[in-house]
């Protein structure tokens, strides 16, 4: 019961302190494991892109970066680099037959050449083997410390050329992070690269620190925090200034916060009426507007990509299911109904996907509810039995979520077909309460 309790209100965190956890170490980037596979992903040769300026090379190997990003999302197989029998670095030096006879779909070949002002310039193109065609040809530059941002959007560039989708590898995920037992228990709010590199400390605390939820521009975290009075409150803070503001800290249960698509009212979990419902915040004048008024638990709302909806969990007909509601109230009705428990919607950016956290008995799997060709389908995406918190990446792609491992959190991304999925884990630490950043702003 106590697990079911968790993962339907994650506001009473009380819950968490009975649960060990084991030390980790924040100054260590999450490594990256796949664990499955796609048979039918494209073979990709990203060819070594060699330093051809005159100072120093930068320490970004911008070629591995760009293949692992494409190898993770499961749509591309990359070629090895010891198979590569030739090293182009331009057009003009490439031989398709070669590639054809390494039976590779398609070839990326670049060089890093001086950008002024000690910054990098990676010079870039993407080929058809095939057809002999070029598909890409751009550069970008950039400073030292961020070549991995580079690549990471030469990979959105390709894998928005070859699939007409955006790429998501130049984003960022956060998490909770956890060290020590019981009462010396440590937390800490945390931001990272998409691939877990570059981790950042955004917040440190001695009582739990739940729900961090991403604004639409990316440059705020909502998230909850015990800090005040030893009570739960909705905090935001500001990535760029570090400045925050502690925008609800009701009588009793304060939780869930989620940012509208406009990034102007903010729908959270209150029990200030003595029950826990959904409500909507106007982040300007702090108003605000009750959406659910009904016996039971409805908490961990997310809204439509359009800002018109609100998904939420509610156990209002017995057990917890997903169910939804116009953001400016009413009548709500359910969504999920395979299942005794369906909790923790996360919803596509087109919204005809839900992930969800499904249960039954001890036992939590990730679920996906497809809606896209009208009639609902359900599959399962992760395997273990204590998966919880799904969040989907911005081009709907891929799906992140938090699951134990002994006494271990880790996180895992799992393609939205069920396909791929890679695992990621801070090397000694116990980690949960993923989300998926938005899109950054294109340069």
């Amino acid at each position: 019961m106590k697990q079911r309790l968790r993962r339907l209100l994650s506001v009473l965190a009380l819950l968490m302190l009975l649960v060990p956890l084991s030390a980790f170490g924040q100054q260590q980037g999450l490594e990256i494991d796949i664990v499955g596979g796609n048979a039918s992903a494209l073979p990709i040769a990203v060819v070594p892109m060699p330093y051809q300026g005159s100072g120093a090379a930068p320490e970004t190997d911008v070629a591995k970066v760009i293949r692992d990003d494409l190898a993770r999302s499961g749509q591309f197989r990359s070629l090895p680099e010891q198979n590569m029998v030739e090293r182009p670095t331009r057009g003009s030096e490439v031989s398709y037959p070669t590639w054809r006879l390494l039976r590779q779909d398609y070839l990326v070949v670049g060089r890093v050449v001086d950008g002024g002002g000690g910054a990098y310039r990676v010079e870039y193109e993407l080929f058809d083997v095939a057809k002999q065609e070029r598909l890409l040809g751009f550069a970008l530059t950039g400073r030292p410390s961020a070549m991995r941002d580079v690549a990471h959007q030469v990979a959105d560039a390709i894998y928005e050329k070859i699939l007409g989708v955006r790429g998501a590898f130049w984003t960022r995920i956060a998490y909770v992070t956890a060290s020590g037992v019981g009462a010396n228990t440590r937390y800490a709010l945390m931001v990272a690269d998409a691939d877990g590199y570059n981790p950042q400390t955004v917040v440190r605390s001695n009582l739990p620190l739940l729900s961090p939820s991403w604004s639409p521009d990316g440059s705020k975290l909502a998230y909850v925090s015990f800090e005040h009075n030893n009570n739960s409150s909705v905090y935001i803070q500001d990535l760029g200034t570090g400045a925050r503001e502690r925008v609800s800290s009701f009588r009793g249960i304060n939780s869930a916060p989620a940012f509208s698509p406009d990034g102007r009212r903010l729908a959270l979990t209150l029990s200030r009426s003595g029950n826990p419902e959904i409500y909507v915040m106007d982040l300007g004048s702090k108003a605000l507007t009750q959406i659910t008024n009904q016996f039971g638990i409805d908490t961990e709302p997310t809204w439509s990509a359009d800002g018109s909806t609100l998904y939420f969990t509610s156990d209002r007909g017995g057990r917890p299911q997903v169910y939804q509601v116009s953001a400016g109230g009413g009548s709500a009705s359910r969504v999920t109904f395979q299942g005794s428990y369906n909790a923790s919607p996360s919803v596509s950016f087109d919204d005809k996907k839900i992930a969800v956290a499904q249960g039954s008995g001890n036992t939590y799997r990730i679920a996906l509810l497809d809606r896209s060709l009208g009639s609902p389908r359900w599959s399962t995406l992760s395997p273990g039995s204590l998966d919880e918190s799904p969040s989907f990446a911005p081009n709907g792609s891929m799906v992140l979520y938090a699951a134990r491992e002994g006494a271990r959190g880790v996180l895992y991304a799992v393609s939205a077909d069920g396909r791929v999925r890679q695992r990621l884990v801070l090397a000694d630490g116990d980690v949960r309460e993923p989300a998926w950043g938005p899109f950054r702003e294109r340069r």
